[in-house]
């Protein structure tokens, strides 16, 4: 595995340089394909109703509270788990995240009823609280705030990666397999894809490094530079709060959480409903929907890698996160006019894409350029846990206004909506503070 071996040595031409590139070999590859992991569990639902509603017998406002109870789960447990993760260190932490997660989401496949649907899908949330924040937090201890916008873009393409590979992946098993061993396609959906998170869960006690002065791979000339580097940022951050008072009690992490509302009220739209969208389009054939739902997630990861790049570059923040609402919002609305018509709703969902989640990593390197310690790891999971009742909003919604209305559009302007009215939200958190 590439976390293990493909770093390159650190020379002394730009130790401070090489330093970070081996780090980032070490960590951002792994850490990327448990997101990716983390992700294509939480998603596969929407390929897998394209089966399950007929078979089942549930309706779209079932499927959109069933898919929308995960994050009730992840809301509840994710401000808990941070605390945890911080206490008990990564490895093992994120370790049992994603084991208790892989077998959860494998469970699924046993579904017979609606209760049945919604309780597994509130334990499913429940134990995947706390990976991202967790993650997000773990990665502010290895790296400074002027590297984080790329470095968290790195890490979280196995976002947009999920669906790249999820899409046609998904699309196969459930034509390839369905009714194989007395099962339907989306039985064998969740069980297969449920065993990259239990195999990468196992794998991590060995991988991952609570900290970096536990790293092995690191000698003590560049733990000594690494420490140096930490520190210097802890002293350009110099007023930043670290208990978790500070974090739970701060008006600006209760802002983030609102602005990441908005973002995960679009995401998790495209992430669950493109399927949905792409039937609607006029495409049968569930492979041929996987191969079309990838494309916006291709757009995606170019439009993370760009504007997370971007904002190092520059060391600005606010604006790489406004432009892409609004560029965001204009495409979504627009699909609302073309949902016949699949080359302009995969067109316009991927421009959507490429700016709503390309400007993710970015947010999520404010917390920390004024939270530390406790209080980052308690703002990380705070904002995360405001922004997740997008999850059970956007999703009850879209159910509720395709089974009365017969349409996604109305859902959709008022998802577009948000994101205008988030963007002042950015506007209003202080230049010099978050553009570092």
């Amino acid at each position: 595995m590439p976390i293990a071996n493909a770093a390159p040595a650190t020379t002394l031409a730009d130790p401070i340089h090489a330093l970070y590139h081996k780090i980032t070999w070490k960590l951002i590859p792994f850490l990327c394909f448990c997101y990716l992991a983390a992700y294509l569990d939480r998603i596969n639902i929407g390929f897998a109703k394209l089966q399950m509603l007929d078979q089942l017998q549930f309706s779209e406002t079932a499927f959109g509270l069933g898919a929308g109870l995960f994050f009730v789960g992840y809301i509840i447990f994710e401000v808990p788990s941070n605390l945890v993760l911080e206490k008990v260190g990564a490895k093992i932490w994120i370790a049992r995240i994603m084991i208790t997660w892989g077998l959860l989401s494998a469970c699924t496949m046993l579904v017979t009823s609606t209760t049945q649907f919604y309780i597994l899908r509130f334990l499913l949330g429940a134990a995947e609280a706390g990976f991202l924040p967790g993650v997000l937090y773990y990665l502010t201890t290895w790296f400074p705030t002027y590297r984080r916008g790329r470095i968290i873009a790195l890490f979280m393409i196995g976002l947009p990666l999920s669906s790249v590979i999820g899409g046609p992946l998904s699309g196969w098993i459930m034509g390839h397999f369905d009714h194989m061993g007395g099962l339907r396609g989306w039985q064998w959906l969740f069980l297969i894809e449920a065993v990259p998170s239990v195999l990468l869960g196992i794998w991590t006690f060995w991988a991952l490094p609570n900290n970096y002065q536990q790293a092995k791979w690191l000698s003590p000339q560049e733990k000594s530079l690494l420490e140096s580097e930490l520190r210097k940022d802890d002293a350009d951050g110099a007023g930043s709060k670290h208990s978790f008072r500070d974090g739970f009690f701060n008006l600006k992490v209760w802002m983030l959480g609102g602005i990441d509302f908005s973002i995960l009220l679009s995401a998790y739209a495209m992430g669950f409903w493109m399927p949905t969208f792409i039937r609607n389009a006029g495409i049968i054939d569930t492979f041929h929907i996987g191969i079309l739902t990838a494309l916006p997630s291709v757009a995606a990861l170019l439009g993370m890698l760009l504007i997370g790049a971007s904002s190092d570059k520059h060391r600005e923040r606010r604006w790489h996160i406004i432009v892409p609402f609004f560029v965001g919002a204009a495409a979504m609305a627009t699909s609302t006019f073309f949902t016949h018509n699949v080359v302009a709703t995969v067109a316009l969902f991927a421009i959507a894409s490429a700016a709503i989640i390309g400007a993710v990593p970015v947010f999520f390197s404010l917390p920390a350029t004024f939270l530390k310690g406790t209080a980052a790891a308690t703002g990380f999971a705070l904002a995360c846990s405001v922004a997740n009742i997008a999850g059970l909003v956007s999703n009850s919604l879209m159910g509720v206004a395709i089974d009365v209305t017969g349409s996604s559009a109305g859902a959709l302007w008022f998802f577009a909506g948000c994101l205008i009215l988030s963007s002042f939200l950015v506007i209003a958190l202080p230049a010099k503070l978050v553009n570092r």
